[in-house]
């Protein structure tokens, strides 16, 4: 969300893969030549721009480093989490693969199956902003690098919300249900959603519980693993005043994110006025669909009256690399060549990512992301994705639960005693 996004895989998973490339490691004749290395790189960024640019870093890499060989596995969002819940179960880890942090990579550190990088990037720890490398860093140590920090806000057509009389994005979130009724009545889809992933779908009952009961209730919630307060409730009911005015697309239960006919499209090709979801969103609906141009505008989650929450709380995250247990030395010299500077600038240039390191933020071109970029560094408060933040089966959970709630199969009642039930069965 997450995240780097999405199309179709364009790789399948290579069989045997994982554990350092040591069978292929072969060591050079006369002991002058360094041994050979296949480095297995999963990560998901499926659509333009970083398609291409991650395949060129790789080939550069190769190019310095000629006993190097590395295979890239890129699968869609879904399937990529799917990959790494396989992950753990077999105990093996690739050599480099993408992680959002949090309790989906404590896990798998838990487990015994990421490197510690700590003392192999302590001579660049000092280049990355402190928000950007917090989801890879526990206990005081560092599990990956980042490549991409952010946060999820509603993206709209301008045209869309002028011909409705909308003259201004709305500040809260009654202002937002009213704008809502009113494209409505212009005879414009509001809101473009991918039911059937169901984790854009998560983003609204997270940000109603942030703008409602507080970041620090989220993190208590992790702690005593209780959402049944009546905060999240009210969050849940939030959502199902928002689903009951049948503000999605036809047919959203079955539409997917990335694809021709998907959310990313469907607000691309103008046939939505907006979607809720992170900076990558821009370029997957050129890359998904006709692209908005000068009409794609940006606007925060809205304020929810009454609420607990500061409305300058951003929720989101990024993107990472992290090393497998495993893996050769060559793994961390290719995380590190991925975010020098010269390197990961070339990415937020092309508007695929947003800055990590210190001084990157002249390189970031598109205004909307410029508008993304001020409103992270200004952020109040930082919540990372639900269901990335809390265990992998809590998250999966939330996403579930949340899809059924705007389904209407679910009341907010039992959204919140099926996500504490989860989170107890993980103590």
């Amino acid at each position: 969300m997450k995240r780097s996004l999405v199309l179709i895989a364009t790789a399948v998973l290579a069989a045997g893969c994982g554990g350092g490339g040591g069978e292929n490691a072969t060591q050079g004749q006369g002991g002058g030549s360094p041994a050979k290395v296949t480095l297995e790189w999963w990560h998901l960024s499926t659509s333009e721009p970083l398609k291409s640019l991650w395949a060129q870093r790789a080939k550069e890499f190769e190019a310095k480093n000629p006993n190097v060989t590395i295979k890239a596995t890129v699968l869609e969002n879904d399937a990529y989490k799917a990959k790494l819940t396989t992950i753990t179960q077999s105990g093996k880890a690739p050599d480099i693969f993408a992680t959002w942090g949090g309790g989906v990579l404590k896990q798998q550190i838990d487990a015994g199956l990421v490197k510690d990088i700590t003392s192999d990037v302590a001579d660049v720890l000092p280049n990355f902003t402190p928000a950007a490398l917090s989801a890879y860093q526990l206990d005081g140590k560092t599990y990956g690098l980042p490549t991409d920090i952010g946060m999820v806000g509603f993206w709209y057509n301008k045209k869309l919300f002028e011909k409705a009389g909308i003259t201004q994005p709305p500040a809260t979130w009654s202002a937002f249900l009213e704008d809502v009724k009113k494209l409505k009545a212009a005879g414009v889809t509001p809101i473009a959603l991918a039911g059937k992933e169901k984790w854009p779908g998560h983003y609204y009952w997270a940000y109603l519980a942030m703008r409602i009961a507080g970041l620090d209730a989220l993190k208590q919630a992790a702690v005593d693993k209780d959402f049944t307060k009546p905060d999240f409730i009210a969050a849940g009911q939030q959502v199902k005043a928002l689903a009951d005015l049948q503000p999605f697309q036809k047919g959203f239960l079955g539409a997917a994110y990335s694809t021709p006919d998907g959310q990313s499209a469907t607000v691309s090709n103008g046939k939505a006025a907006m979607e809720l979801m992170g900076q990558w969103a821009p370029a997957v609906q050129k890359d998904s669909g006709k692209g908005l141009g000068d009409d794609l505008g940006f606007f925060p989650f809205p304020a929810v009256e009454g609420g607990k929450g500061a409305a300058t709380d951003a929720f989101g995250g990024g993107g990472g690399l992290a090393v497998g247990t495993d893996a050769p030395k060559e793994a961390v010299e290719f995380v590190k060549f991925m975010t020098e500077m010269g390197n990961h600038s070339k990415a937020v240039e092309a508007g695929g990512v947003l800055p990590v390191l210190k001084g990157e933020e002249s390189a970031v071109k598109d205004p909307n992301l410029k508008q993304v970029a001020t409103m992270l560094a200004s952020a109040g408060g930082y919540q990372l994705y639900l269901d990335q933040a809390y265990p992998p089966a809590v998250g999966q959970q939330v996403n579930d639960s949340v899809a059924e709630l705007i389904a209407g199969t679910k009341t907010p009642e039992e959204v919140g005693a099926d996500i504490t039930e989860v989170a107890k069965s993980e103590e």
